[in-house]
Order: C-alpha cells, then structure tokens, then sequence
C-alpha cells in the first residue's frame, strides 16, 4: 500500500485513523513515510513501529524494514 500524506499534522491525523480503524497496512506505509521524514533516533522510533505491523500483516516490506534498522544501527543483525 502506498499513501503519501504531504505536511506533518495529516500525517499525525492518518496515523490516529489508522490506528483508531485497525488498518494495519497503511500503519506499515505511514509508519515508513514518518521515519522517512525523520531523523535519528525518531525516524528509528517510526521504523521500528512500521517493522512490527509489517511482521503482523506479513507484509513483503519486512525484511527490507528490518535491513534498514539493522543498517541505522537500531536493530542487531544475529548471525
């Protein structure tokens, strides 16, 4: 699923809809979009939330979530 939200107060807005809804797959797109526009330890705090409702829909964007926390050093790679 793909949603573009185009300033930070709709986005906050969509986030709480989704939420409020139970709409699990736009919650991976919207979480992805705000760690997008993030920085630091925010965008890790958003992909983190986007990683596990990817894990719970079992959405083909987890593994490249969890390869992007890895890489922002927020996720350990277990070998």
């Amino acid at each position: 699923m793909s949603v573009a939200v185009a300033d930070r107060a709709t986005l906050d807005a969509a986030l709480l809809m989704a939420h409020e809804i139970g709409d699990r797959a736009a919650l991976v797109a919207l979480y992805t979009q705000a760690a997008e526009d993030a920085g630091g330890t925010a965008a890790a705090f958003y992909l983190t939330h986007a990683y596990v409702f990817a894990l719970d829909v079992g959405a083909d964007a987890a593994p490249i979530l969890r390869a992007r926390l890895i890489e922002m050093g927020a996720e350990v790679a277990v070998t």
